[in-house]
């Protein structure tokens, strides 16, 4: 196939599906509303190197080894799905702060840059997309210079939507406007987190497409 068709096939796919709101999108989201600019940017880095190192894992094989081993498949997808949940608990009960903190005075929980990857890394809908593309564009015959540049565009294109999306959340006038409902926005987050993970675990038996 020739290189800019399975370009063409590859991230017509990717890029719809990595703009849908899903586990990165709400954790970046979080992130850059509770924490502002530098937790939004650093969680959306973890986003975009977890999201690199699936791009890797498919091109290695990662694809054929899901698709052949279904209970892998299962386990990955339940324990991504679980993880998802517990995240999302925590969230849900995350406290008022006990005086008013101004967006830029706040300190993020954690490492938003750790807090990024882990959300990536156990979303089983990454494991999905990177089987269902890799599987029907990429052959024993697709050159090596395009499987890297694949990887860089995945990688490039990630890190470019979830830093646009990190400064307009993280903005004056959103900060300002969400700036007492750091709590609401915590609590929203992890009632998104759990209904996702409920609804992958619904689906965790369904076989990766092919």
């Amino acid at each position: 196939m020739d290189a800019t068709l399975i370009l063409l096939s590859v991230f017509g796919i990717f890029i719809p599906a990595l703009m849908l709101p899903g586990p990165d999108f709400i954790g970046v989201v979080r992130s850059a509303m509770t924490g502002g600019t530098k937790s939004g940017l650093m969680t959306s880095l973890g986003v975009s190197i977890g999201l690199l190192m699936y791009a890797s894992l498919s091109l290695l094989g990662l694809s054929a080894i899901l698709t052949q081993y279904e209970w892998l498949a299962w386990a990955v997808r339940v324990a991504g799905a679980g993880y998802l949940i517990y995240l999302g608990v925590r969230l849900l009960f995350v406290k008022p702060d006990a005086t008013e903190i101004t967006p830029t005075e706040r300190k993020p929980a954690g490492n938003p840059l750790f807090f990024g990857f882990m959300v990536t890394l156990t979303n089983p809908k990454a494991v999905v997309l990177f089987t269902s593309v890799f599987a029907t564009a990429v052959t024993a015959e697709t050159p090596s210079w395009l499987l890297l540049l694949m990887i860089a565009l995945v990688f490039a294109s990630s890190l470019l939507w979830y830093t646009i999306v990190s400064l307009f959340m993280s903005s004056k006038p959103v900060m300002n406007r969400f700036a007492k409902a750091r709590h609401w926005i915590e609590r929203t987050a992890g009632t998104c987190f759990i209904a996702i993970g409920g609804k992958l675990l619904s689906d965790a038996r369904n076989p990766l497409s092919p």
